[in-house]
Formats: structure tokens, C-alpha cells, sequence
């Protein structure tokens, strides 16, 4: 008993050792020097005699240029030609040389002033005058560029609120931190409606990944400490859509209770809050193959021959991800792919994984690995059934890296509703990421139109469709 409570603490050490001073990457390189299957091969007793020949030659080396990629051409162009000095008369121009500097100017904080004249009718008929344009904003004095900008500024470049004042000083643009806040507020709760069309998408797809990461709020029944919530996250993945979703905490009801609608395959890491959900609606499982490889990377130190051997048949399964992709295969031919190259692989390790299960130690390291990998591989293999579904969760944690990147520098939100408004601004900037669309440009352009915009038409706002209105 003592002894397995040594290992547990020796363990627990490692990994704290390791998350304050080991490398972050999960990158592995296999031993190819030695036998993948070396433990269970006796070794040769005798030793091969290895020749060696000095072998001499000439080589002839090439210096390579680097490649200055040009300038992009949507770019404006302002000209500034220098003649020679001296320039003897009867000179015949023959030609130019041309140079080209990317060059940058700070942005341009202006006042939009909007003159509406007055005018009396004849015959004192009254008074005419234009209407006011529509402003996200009408009884502030802030335009919907300031206030894109501000919004993602804090959420895509992770600058706080007091940091872009003292950027806007610089400009000698002087303003209160109250005022931005409560800009920011505003502007979001305009938004409201297009968030609710988002998450309604998000529930109607077939096929979800879902995670959480935790976030600090300030909660007035915590005096002096602050709260943990988090932040879930759904991404639909065919459909190009990523809905944050701010809770109070890591309950099994919170999916319970969001999913209630929801009909199709879900795809998660092994937190069993998401296990047996009781919705309305059948949901099929899919498990996270990066995140089953995370536990035997973790495993190295305890048992590296049985651990490496596992992740290099892992990183077969990559290298078939990576074909596919390069080759932009469609849904059913992946399928096909996966079950020609992909399948005989992952039987293989599924019997050589039950063999060698009795083998270790079940609370050492890689014995929890090896129970955490066999109770999933159901749903760990299959990802085969349909062409549409991903390996892993991966797309889903890099829509998370911005929220902890935020994290580092406003540390906390100052309240739950505070915490859903960055989940709202979140979801939106994901989702433009997704799909590859300016989130300034995008935002700017909701917030000229969205005064005026339908209701029923709201869909046509979100990123995804908004780019396909674009000129191209």
C-alpha cells in the first residue's frame, strides 16, 4: 500500500515538474534505432561484426537565395519619384528601376460629423430635414468602426480595455475607462439576437465537438476570491460554425442541459460529464485520438518501450489524416481511405493493447493509459464510419487558445454576465477564423447594418454567410 502511494506521489512530482519547467510540445520522435516490439524479442546473443570503409568524394554546394515574396497588390500605392541631381539637358529617359517598401502609418482616429440642413417649405408647410442613418449606438457618440475596433482589439489581439485607452491617448484621444466599458456593453447586447441565431445553427448540426476551459469571475457571494466558471465550447465542424457558451461550472447538467435539442454525433475528450446524457434525442459518441496519444506521451518515463510503440502506430494514423487532407478527398471516398489503409492498423493495436493490458501495473502510468485508451476504443475508432468526422479535437482546442491567451492579460471577468459577453465575442471571432473572414471587417459592416436588418434574415450576418455576399 505504501509502495503504490510512493509511485502516485513520484508521479504526481514528474508531472508538476513538468508543467513548470519541461517542454509544452507533445512533439515525438521515434527511436528508430531500436525494435518496436523489443521487449517481447529475445535478443541476439551474438553480436554482428560491422565493417567499416572510408569513403571520400567531392560534393559541389549551390548557395540558395532566400525568395522575397512580393507585396500584396490590394495594397494602396503612393508614389515618390526621385530624379538625379544634375541632370545633363537633352537626356532621354530609357526606363525606371522600381522599389517597393511595406511601410505603415498609425490608425486614424477621426470625428464623423453628419450635417443635416433644415429647411422650411413654402407656404409654411413646415419643416423638412434627412433622416438620421441608423447608429449601432444612438444615444452615444461613438461609430461602429471605434467600436469594432475596440471589441477586436480585446478579443482577437488580447489588448484590455486600459491599454487601448493609453493607445488612443497617444493619438490625443482622451478616453474615460467607464465610457469604453459601457460602449462595449451596449454593442454587445446588440448582438444578442445574431448570438441566438449562432447557437440554434450550432444545435441543428450532425455532428459537434465539444470541450470547456475554465475561466475567473469576480462573484459578490465570494468576497476576496474569485470563482471558477467555464467556458464550453461547441464547434461544428462541417457547417463551420463555433459557439461559446459561459456556465457557472463543470456540472454534468450543463451539457444535459444545453444538448437537450440536439441529434447527431458528438465528439469529446473523456470527461464523463458527457457520458450518458439524458436528452431528448439519441447521441452517438465519438472520442479524441490526441487526446488518448496525450496520455501515453505522458506515460514515456514510466514505460517507454510499450508507451513509444503505441505513438508511432498513432502517428500512422496521422500520416493517413495528413494524405487526405492534401489530397482533398471527398466524404465517401476518405471512408474508403480510412478503411483500406487506417483499419488494419487500428486492429492491430487494439489486440496488441488487450494482450499486453494484463501485463502492467493498473494505477502506474501506463496502466491507467491503457484503461483509458481500451474503455473509449469504441468510440476512439470510430471516426471510420462516416468521411465527415475528424480524428481528433484539435480543431476545437485551437478556437479555445484565444480565450486563454485573453486570459493572460485581463485575468479575469468581472462578473457572469461579463464572462457570457466575452463567450458571445468569442464565438464570433471563431468563427470568422474558421472561415477565414476579416473579423474587423465583418464586424464593422454588422454593426452599419444591424439596426436596420430583419429579424427572420439575421443568419445571412453571421460570418460564414456574410462572406459569401462579399465581391470577390
Amino acid at each position: 500500500m505504501k509502495r503504490s502511494e510512493y509511485e502516485q506521489l513520484k508521479r504526481e512530482l514528474a508531472e508538476l515538474k513538468r508543467l513548470i519547467f519541461g517542454s509544452k510540445s507533445e512533439r515525438f520522435v521515434p527511436n528508430t534505432d531500436a525494435l518496436q516490439l523489443g521487449l517481447f524479442v529475445q535478443e541476439a546473443s551474438e553480436q554482428k561484426e560491422v565493417a567499416q570503409q572510408q569513403i571520400s568524394y567531392n560534393r559541389s554546394k549551390t548557395k540558395k537565395h532566400p525568395v522575397r515574396l512580393p507585396l500584396a497588390s490590394h495594397l494602396p500605392r503612393i508614389e515618390e519619384i526621385i530624379e538625379p541631381e544634375d541632370i545633363v539637358k537633352g537626356s532621354i529617359k530609357i526606363g525606371e528601376e522600381i522599389t517597393e517598401l511595406l511601410e505603415y502609418s498609425p490608425s486614424r482616429v477621426y470625428v464623423r460629423k453628419i450635417i443635416r440642413p433644415k429647411y422650411a417649405l413654402p407656404n409654411q408647410a413646415g419643416i423638412t430635414i434627412a433622416e438620421l442613418p441608423s447608429l449601432i449606438l444612438p444615444k452615444s457618440n461613438i461609430g461602429a468602426g471605434l467600436l469594432a475596433h475596440i471589441c477586436v482589439s480585446k478579443f482577437v489581439d488580447h489588448l484590455p480595455f486600459y491599454r487601448q485607452i493609453q493607445i488612443l491617448k497617444r493619438e490625443g484621444v482622451v478616453v474615460a475607462s467607464s465610457s469604453m466599458s459601457g460602449w462595449f456593453s451596449k454593442g454587445v447586447t446588440q448582438l444578442v439576437a445574431l448570438y441566438e441565431v449562432l447557437q440554434k445553427l450550432v444545435l441543428q448540426s450532425q455532428y459537434l465537438q465539444a470541450d470547456e476551459s475554465p475561466i475567473k469571475v469576480q462573484d459578490n457571494h465570494k468576497v476576496g476570491s474569485l470563482h471558477t466558471g467555464y467556458h464550453w465550447v461547441f464547434h461544428a465542424p462541417v457547417e463551420g460554425l463555433v459557439l461559446f457558451k459561459y456556465y457557472p461550472s463543470r456540472a454534468a447538467k450543463v451539457p444535459k442541459e444545453f444538448l437537450q435539442e440536439f441529434s447527431g454525433t458528438l465528439q469529446t475528450d473523456g470527461y464523463k460529464a458527457y457520458q450518458n446524457l439524458n436528452t431528448k434525442h439519441p447521441i452517438k459518441f465519438l472520442a479524441c485520438m490526441v487526446h488518448a496519444r496525450r496520455y501515453f506521451e505522458k506515460a514515456l518515463d514510466n514505460d517507454r518501450s510499450r508507451a513509444s510503440y503505441v505513438m508511432g502506430e498513432i502517428q500512422k494514423l496521422y500520416a493517413i489524416e495528413r494524405k487526405i487532407k492534401e489530397r482533398s478527398l471527398k466524404v465517401q471516398t476518405i471512408k474508403r481511405y480510412r478503411e483500406l489503409y487506417a483499419k488494419p492498423i487500428l486492429e492491430k493495436l487494439h489486440i496488441w493493447l488487450q494482450e499486453q493490458y494484463p501485463k502492467v501495473l493498473p494505477k502506474s502510468a501506463i496502466g491507467k493509459t491503457f484503461t483509458y485508451s481500451l474503455n473509449l476504443w469504441d468510440k476512439l475508432s470510430s471516426y471510420m464510419q462516416n468521411g465527415k468526422y475528424l480524428i481528433d479535437n484539435n480543431l476545437i482546442e485551437n478556437t479555445i487558445r484565444p480565450l486563454t491567451l485573453g486570459r493572460k492579460n485581463y485575468l479575469f471577468a468581472g462578473n457572469h454576465k461579463a464572462a457570457q459577453n466575452a463567450a458571445m465575442m468569442y464565438s464570433f471571432f471563431a468563427t470568422c477564423k474558421i472561415n477565414d473572414v476579416n473579423p474587423y471587417e465583418w464586424l464593422h459592416d454588422v454593426f452599419k447594418r444591424l439596426p436596420e436588418y430583419k429579424a427572420n434574415k439575421l443568419h445571412e450576418l453571421l460570418p460564414q454567410n456574410w462572406k459569401k455576399q462579399q465581391p470577390s
